[in-house]
């Protein structure tokens, strides 16, 4: 035995967070520990005294050594919480983020009026990742079914473990596609969180992005827009009638994404801003015919 208790362990993690300029050290140390040791939350005040042997302390200095290298919590555990779904992440997926649980919370009630008019709703998530969008929408709404889209084999693996995880194997299908290559037949709804980063700005992210989500999930192009041009090239011809377009967008990205759906023959119908304020997500339906 180490000698080590978790409440010990616990602060000797906080300090060395802090101490290499991790800015949020204590919630990273406690989610960290109670992670790779399976806790509850109230563990570190009901089990403070509790000695770790010295296996456990092992599997927390590792872990401790790859955040100090700015390595992202969730990264390190191999998963994050999702909506309801508890998403297994891999390198050749971006990790999640809570912002975009606002695209899907956006969708559900569209989805759900759907699924009550005609008793269905077919959604295509283009560059699924780890599938998280359209897994959600899956699992938020009764009677949906699903297609993931990607370009990397590897996220298409993760995305289908993470359907047979939480329960939606049965109505998702993951496919390997540049945007809609590979794609057949019409959807009620076509979903992306395509990469919107202007090129330029890609090196200056912040570590825990640039050194680990996968580059193919970040960069857009000169403009950061090369994504929603080739996906509003194609769209029209596999979005069913009274279909909708929703994406996710940079902060300042839409007037720039509402022009460049306008001009494919697509009316904005809804603006919603993120957690922090942000415009985030932009639907969008077939112009009507003048």
């Amino acid at each position: 035995m180490s000698g080590t208790t978790l409440a010990e362990a616990l602060a000797a993690a906080r300090r060395r967070l802090s101490e290499t300029g991790i800015a949020n050290a204590a919630q990273d140390a406690r989610l960290l520990i109670a992670g790779l040791l399976d806790l509850s939350s109230t563990a570190f005040v009901t089990d403070g005294t509790r000695v770790l042997d010295t296996a456990q302390m092992a599997t927390i200095d590792a872990a401790l050594a790859r955040r100090v290298a700015r390595e992202p919590v969730h990264r390190i555990l191999g998963r994050r919480a999702f909506s309801r779904l508890d998403l297994a992440l891999s390198p050749e997926t971006l990790e999640p983020r809570p912002d975009t649980e606002v695209l899907v919370d956006t969708l559900v009630p569209h989805a759900t009026r759907m699924i009550a008019e005609t008793g269905r709703c077919r959604i295509l998530d283009l560059g699924t990742g780890t599938g998280a969008i359209c897994l959600a929408l899956l699992d938020l709404v009764a009677g949906t079914t699903g297609v993931g889209t990607d370009l990397s084999p590897g996220a298409l693996e993760t995305a289908r473990r993470n359907a047979d995880i939480n329960g939606v194997a049965d109505r998702f299908e993951a496919i390997e596609s540049d945007w809609f290559a590979a794609v057949t037949g019409v959807f009620d709804i076509i979903v992306s969180n395509p990469p919107y980063i202007v090129r330029s700005v890609v090196g200056t992210l912040d570590d825990e992005v640039r050194l680990y989500d996968p580059i193919l999930a970040l960069d857009g192009g000169e403009d950061g827009l090369d994504a929603y041009r080739a996906i509003a090239a194609g769209v029209g011809e596999h979005l069913r009638d009274n279909g909708l377009v929703a994406y996710e967008i940079g902060y300042d990205q839409k007037d720039q994404v509402t022009a460049i759906m306008r001009e494919n023959g697509f009316a904005r119908i809804e603006a919603v801003g993120d957690f922090g304020g942000n415009d985030r997500v932009l639907l969008f339906t077939k112009a009507a015919v003048a």
